[in-house]
């Protein structure tokens, strides 16, 4: 745990772990009165127990979406990114699940009853949609997600979701993010679902990946639209 200075000023930098070898989660706390919380959940591998480090691609894909976020919050979202114990889903297992709870109750422990946005990106995505239904959960937004057949949803109910994914990606299924979109629209789900150009990766055109998470989390969570928090940054 600690701080560093930046060229803005002083941002708090705290990194919470519940033991070795176990989940980390960074937290860039930049508001002294911030309003919601948004977490940030990277991708992975269907099945693998090696460890995250810091380097790992799939999580360093993640860290431009929370400077984005950080921007058009101008101090009002605590932002958190989140580090998992290991690379795979695992079957039963749900490895990255238990992490994003945990992750959760770290940081309404910490922050109260602040709302909570996630923003996920492939495994990430599906891990989003999985927790939900946890406490203080109020949007979503699943980039590129992984929806396996048979993928529950009605734990989303009640929440706002955002459902992006690449027309050339050839790791996740577009066809089921559509579907899993028109399940929740069955259940009277605030849902939006679009596709943009480019692949898993949302290297192509990675702007519009960022803009869409940042402006569909700022609204949901903020009381200022979105667009007006972009502009201003």
């Amino acid at each position: 745990m600690g701080n560093t200075v930046g060229d803005g000023g002083v941002v708090s930098i705290t990194m919470v772990s519940s033991a070795s070898g176990q989940p980390t989660l960074h937290i860039d706390d930049a508001g002294t009165s911030p309003q919601a919380i948004a977490l940030v959940l990277h991708g992975g591998a269907s099945q693998s127990l090696a460890p995250v480090p810091v380097t790992s691609t799939a999580y360093l894909r993640m860290v431009p979406f929370s400077w984005s976020l950080q921007r058009a919050a101008r101090g009002r979202l605590v932002i958190a990114r989140l580090r998992n114990r290991v690379r795979g889903w695992n079957g039963a297992e749900q490895s990255s699940v238990h992490d994003a709870r945990w992750a959760v109750a770290q940081l309404r422990e910490r922050f109260g009853a602040l709302p909570v946005g996630l923003v996920g990106h492939s495994l990430g995505g599906r891990t989003a949609l999985r927790v939900a239904g946890e406490a203080g959960v109020r949007s979503i937004a699943a980039l590129a997600p992984w929806l396996p057949p048979g993928e529950p949803y009605r734990q989303v109910a009640g929440r706002r979701v955002l459902l992006v994914h690449g027309t050339a990606d050839r790791i996740t299924s577009n066809a089921a993010t559509a579907l899993y979109a028109a399940r929740l629209r069955q259940l009277g789900t605030d849902v939006t679902h679009l596709q943009v150009p480019g692949g898993h990766s949302m290297l192509r055109g990675f702007g519009e990946w960022h803009r869409l998470a940042t402006e569909f989390t700022a609204a949901s969570l903020l009381a200022q639209p979105a667009g007006e928090a972009q502009s201003a940054s």
